[in-house]
């Protein structure tokens, strides 16, 4: 489940090497371990905070900005068509009904839009990169990396929030990081201690049933 509205409470560096170290034990093609981490805390968060919010704001202001800022990879179709359709809509206004935002009040989505970029105040932010050299299995590869991350994270009291919303502001991030140039970013997440007062983590996203994803061959 991911979390949109995070405590204050540090999270300790000896527990965040701990879950890193969990989720290094991910299952990957010929055990390649495509994946690089790299942690903001403090001040470095703060900064890439401010950093990306200002070109938020600014994209907001002048829509032809946003050309300037592109995925390396295609997170989202091209196209969209139902189910899939159907089912980002209702999350977006099943979330965007619980905190009281109706459809045209754009200067309330656009504050809620920009939660992500503040990492919804978690004081953890993770950004997640893999050499663009990589073939496209080794996206299927990091997915098991990031729930091997998130389920550990769970069993030491902590949430996330994985974030695919950075994945626009690669070319903020990638130098804020340090990261190589050969890097390309897959995406952020967000972490540490949920805030149980909030009421947007009452959220629950609908799901599917089983027997209507799943064919029993015979």
């Amino acid at each position: 489940m991911s979390i949109r509205a995070f405590t204050q409470q540090a999270v300790p560096r000896e527990t965040l090497a701990h879950l890193l170290q969990v989720a290094a034990r991910a299952p990957s093609g010929t055990n390649t371990q495509p994946w690089r981490v790299y942690v903001l805390q403090g001040a470095s968060r703060d900064a890439l905070v401010d950093k990306v919010c200002a070109a938020h704001d600014a994209i907001r202001a002048n829509p032809a900005l946003g050309a300037e800022y592109r995925e390396e990879y295609d997170y989202y179709p091209e196209k969209w068509v139902s189910p899939y359709i159907d089912r980002r809509r209702e999350n977006g206004w099943g979330l965007y009904g619980l905190l009281g935002i109706a459809r045209g009040e754009k200067d309330k989505m656009h504050a809620q839009h920009q939660r992500n970029f503040r990492f919804f105040d978690a004081p953890v932010g993770l950004m997640f990169t893999m050499e663009r050299v990589m073939g496209r299995g080794s996206l299927l590869d990091y997915g098991a990396f990031l729930q091997n991350l998130m389920v550990a994270a769970r069993g030491h009291g902590l949430h996330t929030c994985p974030q695919a919303a950075w994945n626009g502001f690669a070319k903020i991030i990638l130098p804020h990081i340090g990261a190589g140039e050969g890097e390309m970013l897959v995406c952020g997440m967000s972490l540490g201690y949920a805030d149980e007062t909030a009421p947007v983590n009452s959220y629950r996203t609908p799901r599917v049933p089983a027997a209507e994803f799943t064919t029993w061959v015979k």
